[in-house]
């Protein structure tokens, strides 16, 4: 049997079956929307609900989704590499699926201090509620083994870092959780599968926020957590469901439609990025770009070993004081001003410095910090938008 390259992969999932008669279809699966299932007998309705309760995607309840929504699925399994895969209705409540899936009241958890912002959040809001305890550790810095408890039963990690974009020694990291019974979780966004896969390199659950790359029309909000082995499936699987999370058939078909371009849209934001990289590399206003596809990236090697591409986020360090930088901001016309990406347009975050206080990544607390995520224009309109720009931070 051949196998096809990821790219033709993704443009063949979810294509529509013929139908019988006609031997006609549509290239693409419809959104199939609906609340009720209709079972043709008990008999298809006992195989159905056996399969389910094997921790198999069968098709029971409007909830868990129909043909779209399985056809999605496989895309995020394709794209990781893994078994097994459940939905979401954002990034951050695949993350929630994660951590209420793998912990119970007593666990305690190692969280990477570059991870999401609202993982956070979702710490002071929720766990320490449920009696599941959080330690924020640096990768690059922190011996795991000294901050192993007995009742550590997660890793959680981001990699590349959000905002920082530190490239994390996934082997490395795998390595140590396989040493002490951990499970090893990561938030593999940036990457989404296509030019990163975390999986292969030793982690245990990869979760990617959909609404990024993967629908890359700024117009989905999506989720997945995505596994290799069964019995982590089978403990994902009975947490979403318990959790009672749903995906619109809409959005899933719009995510569905979104990666069908994603082999064409990634590599192009990843060479405007790298063309403004070297523009920025010359402004004597940027002290620093971070953004491991950049040569001078500390993380450099790192992704050279472990990625296959690259993708538009960066951020650059300004010589000036995070107030100083405003101006830049909003001088800035082809940028619109915003928290996501991953879209073909391009973004622009000013970086709230009370943020950047836990990551031990970051060493100048005194300058600016800003995120760009760099779009599919033309990259010498968006080059010349950031040297106006640039001429605007206040001295």
């Amino acid at each position: 049997m051949t196998t096809h390259h990821l790219d033709t992969r993704l443009l063949h999932i979810g294509s529509a079956p013929f139908d019988p008669e006609t031997g006609t279809a549509p290239v693409s699966l419809p959104s199939m929307r609906t609340s009720t299932v209709r079972f043709e007998n008990l008999a298809a309705l006992d195989r159905a609900m056996t399969r389910r309760l094997a921790g198999e995607r069968a098709i029971t309840y409007g909830r868990s989704g129909m043909d779209t929504h399985r056809a999605l699925e496989d895309v995020f399994m394709q794209l990781e590499g893994g078994s097994y895969c459940v939905l979401a209705p954002s990034g951050m409540a695949a993350i929630n699926i994660a951590f209420l899936g793998l912990l119970k009241t007593g666990d305690h958890v190692l969280v990477s201090d570059c991870v999401y912002g609202p993982v956070r959040n979702l710490d002071r809001a929720l766990l320490q509620g449920f009696g599941i305890s959080v330690t924020y550790f640096s990768a690059e810095r922190d011996d795991i083994a000294q901050l192993v408890q007995p009742n550590t039963k997660m890793i959680y990690v981001e990699s590349p870092g959000s905002l920082l974009y530190e490239m994390l020694d996934m082997p490395a990291l795998a390595s140590q959780a396989k040493a002490h019974g951990l499970i090893l979780t990561t938030d593999n966004t940036w990457g989404s599968g296509y030019i990163y896969r975390p999986l292969m390199l030793g982690a245990d659950v990869s979760i990617v926020a959909g609404t990024k790359y993967i629908s890359g029309h700024s117009d989905v909000m999506l989720g997945a957590v995505i596994v290799k082995d069964q019995k982590l499936a089978a403990r994902i699987h009975s947490a979403q469901y318990a959790m009672g999370n749903s995906v619109s058939a809409d959005d899933a078909w719009l995510a569905l439609r979104g990666v069908k371009t994603m082999a064409v849209r990634m590599p192009q934001h990843a060479r405007n990025a790298l063309e403004v990289c070297k523009f920025l590399d010359t402004q004597p206003e940027v002290l620093q770009i971070y953004h491991p596809a950049w040569h001078k990236d500390a993380g450099h090697s790192l992704w050279q070993r472990d990625c296959t591409g690259s993708n538009g986020m960066l951020s650059i360090e300004l010589n000036c004081t995070p107030e100083a930088a405003k101006p830049f901001v909003d001088a800035l016309e082809l940028f619109g001003i915003g928290f996501s990406w991953g879209g073909f347009e391009s973004l622009v975050q000013w970086v709230e410095p009370g943020t950047l206080s836990s990551h031990q990544h970051w060493k100048h607390h005194e300058h600016a910090l800003i995120r760009l995520h760099i779009g599919l224009e033309s990259v010498d309109d968006l080059i010349a938008d950031l040297k106006q720009a640039l001429a605007k931070i206040k001295k």
